[in-house]
């Protein structure tokens, strides 16, 4: 073997059954000068064994077998292991193209890029969307802070990241991964891939955005959390990585403009994870951010993703909504409380007085918004979410979050 170029990572927890075909389509890359480290994070099924049989097999293969301790804690892990130049993360239910690594290498160094960026697709139910950066092209450093991490968080419209979260569709080197990595405190598990993702932009002297996609991301019904059983223990979370996201940012942003892309994006997790209805303890009332609709109103609810999956299992505690119905284009069973996913088909003008469409991408929700004007729904009746930044603002002090955005760690008790 020639020397490592690149080092994959996998963190692995909990994944048997799709394990083999992650681990396959890494082994049958074009690309050959590479590495894969499987980081088994103390996983109680047979993860640890295959990956065992995988390094058997196959030299390039390394195993960790760690106590479970998160995504980012295997992530970290694996780094602290790696030989390679630059790092590619694959998470272990996921798997890639045949020349995921040969595509990534050129890239970064054709533009001797400190980071490479690629589309994906989006397999679900078996149905394949293929999903492509807007902003293709490459940016020097002058270029990245002008340009690209204005709009990386928040790009204008509620609340679309300009560049994606992920750091599976990307490529970085080595070098400039260990000065971010390790500051992201392992607490931070929702947006991991945020904090990593945007502490790394920062310090990027040179970026290549390809709209090639290469990545097969499995989205999993079995991985979305259904209901939250401590509101302020997430907001604690949230409050860690906005917060990281602020310290790492804030040397190459005006003020203004970051705390406005941290408050938008605070403020759509806990949207997804509240569904959609907040308890404000301060004023002692639900924070209702779904425009014109009331306690009480008739609903469809649009999406059995995870926001979707939040507001069906919010309004069954709260009982704020009468859901008449819950809809999806990828229709499939999936029930909570008496509600049933039906297709789209199944909504009726007269049943309703109000379709959230529960979605926090604008760019989407305009995509769904045409086809269920095509189908007939009055286009009046389609929901918005309330994204005024002063009410905003208001509510995310009186969840508890300071200027910093960092939550009242006695709060989360």
């Amino acid at each position: 073997m020639s020397a490592v170029k690149i080092s994959v990572i996998v963190p692995i927890y909990r994944i048997e059954k799709y394990l083999a075909q992650c681990v396959d389509s890494l082994i049958q890359q074009s690309f050959l000068d590479f590495e894969l480290i499987l980081v088994d994070d103390g996983s109680p099924d047979n993860c640890p064994k295959i990956c065992d049989d995988y390094a058997a097999k196959d030299k390039r293969v390394k195993v960790i077998h760690k106590k479970n301790g998160g995504l980012l804690s295997a992530r970290k892990a694996g780094l602290e292991a790696a030989v390679g130049k630059y790092i590619s993360y694959v998470d272990g239910d996921d798997w890639v193209d045949n020349f995921y690594l040969d595509t990534l290498y050129k890239l970064a160094e054709a533009n001797n890029a400190d980071l490479a960026v690629t589309g994906h697709f989006r397999e679900f139910n078996g149905k394949i969307e293929t999903i492509k950066p807007k902003s293709a092209g490459i940016y020097n450093e002058t270029e990245i802070i002008s340009d690209i991490i204005p709009n990386a968080i928040y790009n204008g419209e509620f609340c679309e990241h300009g560049m994606s979260t992920y750091v599976w569709n990307k490529l970085f080197k080595k070098e400039l991964l260990e000065q971010v990595l390790y500051d992201v405190p392992n607490d931070v598990i929702m947006g991991e891939d945020a904090a990593i993702t945007y502490s790394y932009l920062a310090i990027c002297k040179k970026l290549v955005i390809s709209k090639i996609p290469l990545y097969y991301y499995r989205q999993r019904h079995d991985s979305i959390v259904k209901s939250i059983e401590n509101p302020k223990v997430e907001y604690y979370r949230l409050g860690l990585l906005m917060n990281i996201l602020k310290t790492k940012l804030s040397p190459i942003m005006d003020e203004t403009t970051l705390d406005e892309q941290i408050t938008y994006y605070l403020y759509s997790q806990i949207l997804v994870r509240s569904g959609g209805l907040i308890n404000n303890e301060v004023k002692n009332n639900l924070f209702n951010p779904f425009l014109e609709t009331k306690n009480g109103s008739k609903v469809v609810v649009y999406s059995s993703g995870s926001f979707g999956q939040h507001i069906l299992s919010t309004n069954l505690k709260t009982n704020y909504f009468k859901v008449i119905k819950w809809v999806d284009v990828d229709f499939h069973d999936l029930k909570i409380g008496k509600s049933s996913v039906e297709p789209i088909s199944a909504v009726s003008n007269d049943d309703i007085d109000f379709l959230i469409i529960a979605t926090i991408n604008p760019s989407i929700h305009k995509l769904i918004k045409t086809e269920l004007k095509l189908m007939g729904i009055d286009k009046d009746k389609i929901v918005n979410i309330d994204t005024d930044l002063i009410r905003i603002k208001s509510l995310i002090a009186d969840l508890g979050f300071d200027k910093d955005f960092i939550f009242k760690k006695e709060l989360a008790v």
